[in-house]
């Protein structure tokens, strides 16, 4: 009798032991699919982050070039202005300049 008490006990330990490793095995299988899970995630906001990147530098570079054509644009109206307050000024002082060009070729010095 206590060698089937004893098989029963080890048939109970055996069993217990299959449940424990179903228990191990169901625990893996959610853990990996959760995994599974998290990775997919990170990989659609690392998309999502990306793509918001690409945008704002996208905006950036359109503003950029935008405002290097009104800098252009500028930057010709103020030299173009210098030039005519350059002409206005030499066209000024011309007649001076020419006057005193003049008497020093007509001046002779003994």
């Amino acid at each position: 009798m206590d060698s089937m008490r004893g098989q029963g006990g080890i048939q109970m330990l055996l069993t217990a032991e299959q449940e424990a490793q179903q228990i191990v095995s169901a625990a893996r299988n959610v853990k990996m699919t959760r995994l599974r899970q998290a990775k997919e995630e990170a990989e659609m906001e690392v998309a999502n982050y990306r793509s918001h990147l690409e945008a704002e530098y996208k905006m950036t570079l359109s503003e950029t070039s935008g405002s290097s054509d009104s800098t252009e644009k500028r930057l010709e109206i103020e030299t173009d202005e210098k030039i005519q307050r350059l002409k206005k000024a030499a066209s000024e002082v011309s007649p001076d300049v020419i006057a005193m060009l003049m008497k020093h070729i007509t001046t002779i010095k003994t």
